[in-house]
């Protein structure tokens, strides 16, 4: 990190009345003079509209606040920020990425549908143009070389939850596992039947897959909901997350009040502020925490909650993570880069000292990280996704 964002970060942590900053990788022997370096246009794709804007807007939030604590630059050049909006479809995902790649972005970052970001793959590589996907990342986007992703691989979720239940549970426990016919759902499941077993009898019954809609109705879930409660679960597995994860837990909960263990994305950001105390004990596996207890996260959390008065959610921090790795690999570059460059420097940047813990890229591209294991409580007045314990090392 530089001398001048160094300063920076501690004239925050100041104004904060937080203690203590841990750079990431780099030191300020590899400083470089940076006033004279030209603008770099970062294109930044996000649903603006619908079920998932919130994860969006999170995703943009946290883009921005590394930017606020970097002087507006990346790898010591000024940047300017293009917002696209992904729409819902691969489609209109593509279309965004193309009006990105128009404009001449040295790199794009973003995308929170798994469909979008399984649609925009060839673009994206033929353009050779790097993107540094901050949510989705379905495991079927496999040999890629310009794509990246600073979140998760959605069977890690299912496997660190699947490893965790296959103890917990009961032995004449059983699992109903509800599903929306989606890109990641199946993704999800065979992580969680790997790790729990898939010959296992308290897991035995068919999935039920619900409808897809990102903006469900009061009624969408609830016959699919009867369909998997028929054989009567002591514990439900499922997988929803913005505006259809609130709908979904409000429909269950009228029929089921027994334990229910998700993906985190099921408690995530505002939908803990609609659910409120349906909410209450139900248990997720996520790679963050707001509350973990490393030097990061406290200079991340407490500036995030202090520009956007909310708690930090996964979404946001996981593009904050994306903001910096391209800091460091533009960096590395030199003065004059372009997106060449900067996607062959992503590979030597190393560990990445992030809010959720350390953690680097895999061959495949996606974190090997931490999953922890979360649990609803109520922190006064509001509900809180409480850090219970570390589930696995994961990627």
């Amino acid at each position: 990190m530089s001398q001048m964002n160094r300063r920076r970060a501690l004239q925050l942590l100041a104004a904060l009345g937080t203690t203590g900053f841990v750079a990431g990788c780099g030191s300020d022997t590899d400083a470089q003079p940076t006033a004279n370096r030209s603008p770099v246009k970062i294109g930044l794709i996000t649903p603006q509209a619908g079920g998932l804007k919130s994860i969006g807007d999170d995703i943009t939030n946290g883009f921005q606040l590394f930017l606020d604590l970097h002087d507006k630059r990346l790898g010591g050049h000024p940047v300017e920020l293009l917002t696209a909006d992904e729409g819902d479809t691969a489609k209109t995902g593509k279309a965004a990425v193309e009006g990105l790649l128009k404009q001449g972005v040295l790199a794009l970052t973003g995308v929170v549908n798994s469909a979008v970001m399984v649609g925009i793959r060839d673009t994206v590589e033929q353009a050779k143009v790097p993107l540094i996907g901050s949510n989705a990342s379905p495991s079927s986007l496999q040999s890629v070389f310009y794509i990246w992703r600073t979140s998760y691989v959605l069977d890690e979720a299912g496997k660190a939850l699947g490893r965790y239940l296959r103890d917990q549970l009961p032995t004449n426990g059983r699992i109903a596992i509800i599903m929306p016919e989606n890109v990641g759902s199946p993704d999800v499941v065979r992580g969680f039947r790997q790790e729990f077993g898939t010959s296992d009898p308290r897991i035995g019954d068919p999935v039920t897959y619900t409808s897809a809609n990102p903006n469900p109705g009061k009624t969408t879930f609830a016959a699919d909901i009867t369909k998997a409660l028929a054989k009567d679960p002591t514990a439900v597995f499922c997988f929803f997350a913005g505006a259809a994860a609130v709908e979904f837990i409000k429909q269950l909960r009228e029929k089921f009040r027994g334990p229910i263990y998700a993906p985190g994305f099921l408690t995530e950001g505002n939908v803990l502020e609609n659910l409120r105390d349906n909410a209450l004990g139900i248990q997720t596996a996520l790679n963050y925490s707001a509350d973990l207890n490393n030097t990061s996260n406290r200079v991340f959390a407490s500036a995030y909650r202090k520009k956007y008065q909310v708690t930090p959610t996964t979404y946001a921090m996981a593009s904050y993570d994306a903001a910096q790795v391209l800091d460091q690999a533009i960096q590395l570059t030199g003065g004059s880069p372009n997106p060449q460059q900067v996607n062959l420097a992503l590979g030597k940047i190393g560990q990445i000292d992030s809010p959720r813990g350390i953690w680097q890229f895999n061959q495949p591209r996606t974190p090997q990280q931490k999953w922890y294991l979360r649990e609803v409580q109520r922190d006064g007045q509001v509900m809180s996704n409480v850090l219970i314990n570390e589930l696995a090392t994961l990627g």
